[in-house]
């Protein structure tokens, strides 16, 4: 279960408002922690003008946010154990029933990997990155600043819950030089954006 921190959002991190809320032509009906923050995804692409090519996802569970996705990227990759973690309640492989049930989104591509054996092999450049693997420091970390390095705007879940996860962002942010945000609901969604690379595919 997660649990909400109750203490204020560290102060050099800006708070995100959308200018609207808009739900997705096609979402999957499945039990989701993510579930409210698909109304402001089309709202971040819009105000920072990320392209809309490539999205690449590490930590997919059920399918949820990959199908969330798929409404505005030509090509979704979703990298997962399908196996759980230490904070999900499931912990059986499903990998094939995950597949199974994003079957009709033919624009998604589901890669049974950990992140670690991912991040070795793949010097693509993407539009978006979602980090919502297991809610530690050093993997959040690891992760996160890979997809920082090879993005234009990650978004990282449970910054409002889990305090290893908040910290992360943080120092990915430090250590990037750029632009992060917070929408503190639903468990909240960190949102670093490299402006910089966005300005030269301009």
């Amino acid at each position: 279960m997660r649990t909400y921190i109750r203490e204020h959002f560290l102060e050099d991190i800006r708070p995100y408002k959308p200018a609207s809320l808009t739900q997705p032509a096609q979402l999957l009906d499945a039990v989701s922690a993510w579930k409210g923050l698909e109304m402001i995804i089309g709202d971040i692409i819009t105000r920072f003008g990320i392209g809309r090519e490539k999205c690449i996802e590490f930590g997919v569970e059920f399918g949820y946010s990959a199908v969330v996705f798929s409404n505005f990227f030509e090509r979704v990759t979703g990298v997962d154990t399908f196996e759980g973690d230490i904070h999900t309640n499931n912990k059986q492989e499903h990998f094939q029933q995950t597949r199974e049930r994003l079957k009709p989104y033919g624009n998604i591509h589901l890669v049974k990997s950990d992140y670690r054996d991912w991040i070795v092999r793949d010097n693509q450049r993407y539009n978006f990155a979602h980090v919502d693997i297991v809610h530690n420091y050093k993997e959040t970390y690891e992760c996160g600043l890979w997809a920082a390095r090879h993005s234009e705007c990650v978004v990282f879940h449970d910054t409002e819950s889990f305090p290893e996860v908040r910290k992360a962002v943080k120092d990915i942010a430090r250590a990037t030089g750029q632009q992060l945000f917070n929408y503190p609901h639903h468990y909240g969604l960190g949102i670093l954006v490299d402006t910089k690379s966005i300005a030269k595919r301009k």
